[in-house]
């Protein structure tokens, strides 16, 4: 874990701290070869590219925002939109991010494979 995003969670004010820290735990945990860094004001996580950012002022949900989220292969029913690139992952809860955390890893080292295919 980055300690600029440690730093960043430290100051966080928001219902879904918990929930988004948990999630940055799930996403880093998935695939060694991803990053995290504070880009936009908001936690990212990285590799060969901008993978996601939390939208940090979301307070019913955790959202995470995949940039290019519409290019990652595989059938992921979680990842929202239907936009050129953007696709958003929202959780709700921790009970929600543990019923959702096999795609969530899957997500992650799916963005790690392309990119290196790419």
């Amino acid at each position: 874990m980055a300690q600029e995003v440690d730093d960043w969670m430290a100051t966080y004010d928001n219902p879904m701290k918990e929930t988004v820290q948990a999630m940055r735990e799930v996403i880093l945990a998935a695939d060694p070869r991803i990053s995290e860094c504070i880009k936009w004001s908001a936690p990212t996580f990285t590799y060969k590219g901008n993978m996601a950012s939390f939208f940090p002022k979301s307070k019913k949900h955790a959202s995470l925002m995949f940039h290019t989220g519409a290019a990652i292969p595989g059938d992921f029913p979680s990842l929202e939109g239907d936009g050129k690139e953007a696709r958003t992952l929202k959780v709700a809860s921790l009970e929600d991010l543990a019923a959702k955390r096999d795609e969530v890893e899957a997500i992650a080292r799916a963005w790690c494979d392309s990119r290196d295919e790419a």
